[in-house]
């Protein structure tokens, strides 16, 4: 039995959420998304309030149950607060500056690594933070971790790109005799 698939999702004021043919579409303050769900879990919409229920008793439906659960939830919560992800730029002439709809890196490369930003997320750069905020909490997750994956953080210095909030297990470096 799912512990999160069980819990009613409450609706918050000012959203307005709907279902039909198993899109969900949930409409907030900051912006509205749309998500397709399959028939497994049978999703019911009340005044203020959504249950979950799986159609079968098998494995698959049973884990599909949790996962939809928290992705109505996320849905909910990214149009009355949108997600916010931090990414500090941390190594001696690195930097990371917006051009138009792009975030350019400039970390140690003979070149700057040009990054387009995806529709429905907001960037800023400043100094050696990048903000990354938008509805969709996926969205978020996956170009933040796109970022990242530029130049990770090595563990000698610290150089790179990490999230704020992580720590960077130091190596000791070479000994001198």
């Amino acid at each position: 039995m799912s512990r999160v698939g069980k819990q009613i999702i409450i609706i918050p004021d000012k959203t307005t959420v709907s279902l039909s043919g198993g899109a969900l579409l949930v409409k907030g303050p900051k912006g509205e998304l749309t998500r397709s769900f399959k028939p497994d879990v049978a999703i019911t919409v009340g005044e203020k309030e959504i249950t979950l229920k799986p159609e079968r008793n098998n494995i698959f439906t049973r884990s599909l149950w949790g996962t939809y659960a928290s992705h109505i939830s996320n849905m909910i919560q990214g149009v009355n607060k949108p997600f916010e992800k931090k990414l500090i730029v941390e190594g001696i002439g690195y930097r990371a500056e917006m051009k138009g709809k792009s975030l350019v890196l400039q970390v140690g490369f003979s070149h700057p690594v040009e990054i387009s930003v995806p529709e429905g997320l907001s960037v800023t750069a400043e100094k050696n933070v990048i903000s990354v905020s938008g509805t969709d909490k996926e969205s978020v997750g996956e170009f933040t971790a796109k970022v990242r994956a530029v130049k990770k953080p090595e563990p000698y210095k610290g150089k790179g790109i990490r999230y704020d909030g992580e720590v960077i297990r130091r190596k000791q470096g070479k000994k001198t005799a």
